[in-house]
């Protein structure tokens, strides 16, 4: 039996010819990732078992983005034991306010991971890297300190469900609404501990930011990864970019899939995720009205240069509907300055929003928009959990930039069409 493209990237980094589901390996790693809320906990295990020092200090990420600008004491006490850390030990990746950005969004940007990496990350949406052809998953901060000392982490190969994209997206149509679908579908349990890997001839119509949006929210239907072929349009982004050595792999033939799909794109419409699951989907034509209190356009799912673009396209001209609370956030300084440079920045003030420095904040209901009780807010963010975002008796309602910028203008959820068109 053939192997998914998955499973060719773990059983090259096991150093085996072929691995099998539910089979037990231990691999090396090419990547290390924690955050200034995971890594703290990473110290503490890494330390406490009498490590002296880090298998290799150029494979190590240590990015600052939940917390940072340090909200309150006790984020500024983890960041600075993170600092020390990183100091300590020479950690070539550490990045700190003024060159952090949201991590998932950094570390593809800065070339940190690319086609046929194998990377662990104290944090669940690490899997946004299966957009470059990588193996990337969320471990927890023992597994992360396990990693920093050996190089290597224990895996259950996963299983694999296919996904094969057709068709053409019509206009306001993003990857954001196709994994919204794709959840909405199988459900947040759908793909459990399996590999989501994505191929067809419709993939030439996403680009590289809505496959990472995509990979991102793998975790969101249960998945172990997600993962995208090497195409062209993966190597356009990571040739002269990505710092390692590229590996390519490609399904076998014969690879064995638990399910497979066809999602046509050109039947999709945008689609909103309702409180209080990913799952729970309707497309905006099934959508009634429903006053908003906040919108936020950025974190690792849609805090991307195309991102800002299909928002501020939507706001150009228009103003932030009275009452609302609109939030942008790009996702890296470079995002930033482009966002900048392009007058994107412009767009949304003259439109009454606000544009914030790089960071997580309100998507974990940290800082820079948390809601109150009884609030609702749109949001391109990827989980809309009880209390995600502030109280527990707010709601948020996952959606594209789009849809999202749509919203802010109008007060209420809405479809970009109604509000360009008019």
């Amino acid at each position: 039996m053939g192997m998914t493209m998955s499973q060719k990237i773990l059983a090259a980094h096991a150093n085996l010819p072929e691995v099998k589901a539910g089979q037990l390996i231990e691999a090396k790693l090419d990547m290390v990732l924690g955050n200034d809320v995971t890594s703290p906990v990473a110290i503490n295990v890494f330390e406490g078992c009498g490590a002296s020092e880090v298998f290799d200090n150029t494979k190590i990420a240590m990015i600052m983005d939940h917390f940072t600008p340090n909200k309150d004491i006790k984020s500024a006490q983890h960041c600075l034991q993170v600092r020390n850390f990183a100091g300590k030990y020479d950690i070539k990746n550490f990045m700190d306010v003024g060159e952090m950005g949201i991590e998932h969004a950094l570390l593809p940007e800065k070339g940190l991971v690319g086609p046929g990496s194998l990377c662990i990350g104290a944090d669940s949406h690490t899997c946004t890297y299966g957009a470059l052809g990588a193996f990337s998953t969320g471990v927890g901060s023992t597994d992360m300190a396990a990693g920093m000392i050996s190089g290597k982490a224990w895996f259950k190969v996963p299983s694999a469900i296919k996904f094969n994209i057709v068709g053409k997206p019509n206009r306001y149509v993003s990857g954001k609404d196709v994994i919204l679908h794709i959840i909405g579908m199988i459900g947040v349990d759908g793909a459990l501990y399996k590999s989501m890997e994505f191929s067809g001839e419709g993939l030439k119509y996403l680009n590289i930011d809505d496959r990472l949006c995509i990979a991102n929210m793998a975790i969101e239907a249960g998945a172990k990864n997600g993962i995208f072929p090497v195409d062209d349009i993966t190597r356009e982004y990571t040739n002269g970019r990505f710092q390692g050595t590229a590996a390519e792999y490609t399904a076998d033939d014969d690879a064995e899939y638990d399910a497979e799909y066809t999602v046509d794109l050109s039947q999709l419409k945008p689609t909103v995720a309702f409180p209080h699951l990913p799952e729970n989907t309707k497309t905006i034509d099934e959508v009634e009205k429903i006053e908003i209190q906040q919108v936020v356009i950025g974190s690792c799912t849609n805090g991307r240069i195309s991102d800002l673009r299909a928002a501020a396209e939507v706001m150009k001209g228009r103003k932030v509907a009275k009452g609302v609370r609109c939030i942008v956030i790009p996702g890296t300084q470079k995002i930033w300055l482009d966002a900048m440079h392009e007058g994107l920045f412009d767009i949304f003030v003259n439109a009454g929003a606000i544009v914030s420095t790089p960071t997580c904040g309100p998507c974990l209901g940290g800082h820079m928009g948390v809601l109150a009780q009884g609030e609702k807010a749109v949001s391109t963010t990827n989980r809309n959990f009880v209390g995600r975002m502030g109280h527990i008796d707010s709601e948020i309602y996952l959606a594209s930039p789009a849809v999202a910028a749509a919203s802010a203008v109008a007060g209420y959820i809405a479809n970009p069409a109604d509000i360009c068109e008019n």
